[in-house]
């Protein structure tokens, strides 16, 4: 809060210090810039193809569990108890060993995504510096509450990202 505060008042000092000088602002949408860059749709694609496999083997036990719970329902009172008590056991355990890799592949999931979005937001933060050496902007704020559009620099960054050459190509 003390930080917020002391970060609007050395604005509007500056601010009001180079009123009689041109001042010019820029603001970037970050939310825009992991939702549209070309390095954050190939960041999505690739964990997507990485973690497909997993994502089929959770769908596979899943299909499992159903099948197995159906069976029980169905058989019911046709078979003996030791019997069911034998399926429910393996639905039981067959229900944690589906958990256990449903929390797992979030967990990683969520990981992976944070690595390839900090590398994305790496990116960014350099374009977005390279264009305020350029073309002599004095400030650039990223999560604005409200901002006028003209101050919006978010198309040039992500213009900057897309004619920036692709690191690790071929990998």
């Amino acid at each position: 809060m003390k930080n917020t505060i002391l970060s609007a008042v050395l604005l509007a000092s500056c601010l009001t210090a180079v009123q009689a000088a041109e001042f010019r602002i820029g603001v970037v949408d970050t939310e825009r810039i992991l939702r549209e860059s070309e390095q954050a749709v190939s960041a999505e694609k690739k964990i997507e193809k990485e973690f497909a496999v997993r994502d089929q083997e959770i769908k596979k036990l899943v299909k499992q569990a159903k099948e197995l719970q159906e069976s029980l329902e169905k058989e019911g009172g046709k078979i003996s108890d030791s019997t069911r008590r034998i399926k429910e056991r393996e639905l039981a355990n067959l229900n944690i060993q589906l958990q256990t890799q449903q929390r797992d592949f979030r967990e990683d999931l969520n990981l992976r995504k944070n690595e390839e979005l900090a590398q994305v937001l790496a990116r960014a933060d350099k374009a977005i510096k390279a264009i305020a050496v350029s073309e002599e902007y004095d400030i650039i704020l990223q999560e604005a509450v409200y901002h006028n559009p003209k101050v919006d620099i978010t198309d040039k960054v992500l213009k900057y990202l897309a004619d920036e050459p692709s690191e690790g190509a071929g990998k």
